[in-house]
C-alpha cells in the first residue's frame, strides 16, 4: 500500500448530458461539399498532390488530429477520405475520441467549460462514461483503444454513428489510434475508469501508430490541430522506426509532412524554429514536424487558417481528381 491518500472517485456525482447541452449538434456538422468560403493557399494543392501520389504508390497517409476538428463539425470530411482509401491511419488524443463518441451516441458534443467548472460538474456526465466501459471491453479483447471504441460505436448502431470517425475506421479496417494523457481527459475522473485498461489499450495504440510510421517512406503525415500530443507521439514513433530500419540499412526520410494550425510562423519557418528564448521555439509542430524530422530528405508545408476554411479546401483539392 502506498503512503498517500487518494481522491475518492466514488463520491463523484455524474449527471445526464441532457442537463449539459451541446455546443455542436449532429445536425450542424458540415455536409459535402461545403458552401463556406475556402482558403486559397496554393500549398493546399501541393499537399493534395502528395496525398494522391502516395496512395497511387500504395504509400501511407497518416492523419494526426486534435479534438477541435470534430468540435467544428468536420467529421464527414475525414470519413469521406477514409472511405475513398485516401487515409490509411487516423490518430487522435483523448479529447478526440471523447468528442467522436459523444457525437455518435447522443448526437452532440462540446460543453460550456466556464459554466460547468464553477459548479464542479465539468466533464462529469453519465452518458460519456460508457467510453470507459468500451475501453475495458477493448482491453479484455486485446484491442487498441481506438479499435475498441470504433467497434463499440459501430455495433451499437447509435443515432449518429455515421458521424463517428472511429466507427468508419472500424468498418474499413483502418487503424484509429487514441493517445491518452493520464489525468487530461474527463473520463479519467469518472468512477468507472480503469487505469490499467486505459494504459493497456492506449499503449497498444502507440505501438500500432509506430508500426504505421515505420512505413512512412514515400508517404504523408498530416497534423491538424494537435500542438502537443501529435508532435510528441510522432517524434518518439519515428525514432523507434528509424532505429529498427537503420539496422537493415533502410531509410525513412523521403516523405511529406503538413501542419494545419493557427500559429503565426515567419516566412522563413523552414529554416528552423527560433532560439529557446523565443516562445515560438516551444510550438512543437514547427520544430518537430515541419523541420527536424524532414531535415534529411523530406518536404513540409504549413497551412495557417480557420479549419472551417482550410480542411474543406484540402478535402476538395484531394477528391476533385
Amino acid at each position: 500500500m502506498g503512503r498517500y491518500k487518494e481522491f475518492d472517485r466514488g463520491a463523484i456525482e455524474l449527471k445526464s448530458l441532457c442537463a449539459r447541452g451541446h455546443r455542436l449538434l449532429a445536425s450542424e456538422c458540415l455536409g459535402l461539399p461545403t458552401t463556406r468560403p475556402l482558403t486559397c493557399d496554393p500549398n493546399i494543392a501541393s499537399i493534395a498532390g502528395a496525398i494522391r501520389s502516395a496512395r497511387a504508390a500504395s504509400r501511407p497517409v497518416i492523419l494526426m488530429m486534435g479534438g477541435h476538428l470534430i468540435k467544428l463539425g468536420l467529421s464527414r470530411h475525414v470519413i469521406d477520405l477514409l472511405e475513398r482509401g485516401l487515409l490509411t491511419h487516423v490518430a487522435t488524443n483523448g479529447a478526440g475520441i471523447i468528442h467522436d463518441l459523444e457525437l455518435a451516441v447522443v448526437g452532440g458534443t462540446s460543453e460550456d467549460v466556464a459554466k460547468w467548472i464553477q459548479l464542479g460538474q465539468f466533464g462529469l456526465w453519465q452518458e460519456t462514461s460508457v467510453l470507459n466501459d468500451a475501453i475495458s471491453a477493448a482491453a479484455s479483447c486485446r484491442e487498441g483503444l481506438g479499435e475498441g471504441v470504433g467497434r463499440y460505436i459501430q455495433e451499437g448502431a447509435f443515432p449518429s454513428s455515421g458521424l463517428s470517425i472511429a466507427a468508419a475506421c472500424w468498418r474499413k479496417g483502418i487503424p484509429m489510434t487514441a493517445h491518452a494523457t493520464i489525468g487530461a481527459d474527463i473520463i479519467h475522473a469518472m468512477p468507472n475508469c480503469d487505469g490499467a485498461a486505459l494504459g493497456q489499450t492506449s499503449y497498444r495504440d502507440f505501438l500500432i501508430f509506430a508500426q504505421s510510421i515505420s512505413e512512412l517512406e514515400g508517404g504523408v503525415f498530416l497534423n491538424i490541430g494537435s500542438a502537443v500530443t501529435g508532435p510528441e507521439v510522432y517524434l518518439k514513433a519515428l525514432s523507434m522506426a528509424r532505429n529498427v530500419a537503420r539496422q537493415s540499412n533502410v531509410e525513412i526520410r523521403h516523405f511529406t509532412t503538413a501542419v494545419f494550425d493557427l500559429a503565426n510562423l515567419p516566412p522563413n519557418w523552414r529554416d528552423g524554429p527560433p532560439d529557446p528564448g523565443d516562445p515560438g521555439y516551444y510550438f512543437r509542430p514547427w520544430k518537430t514536424i515541419l523541420c527536424r524530422t524532414v531535415a534529411d530528405g523530406g518536404q513540409s508545408y504549413y497551412i495557417k487558417g480557420d479549419f472551417l476554411e482550410t480542411i474543406p479546401a484540402l478535402w476538395q483539392e484531394v477528391v476533385k481528381a
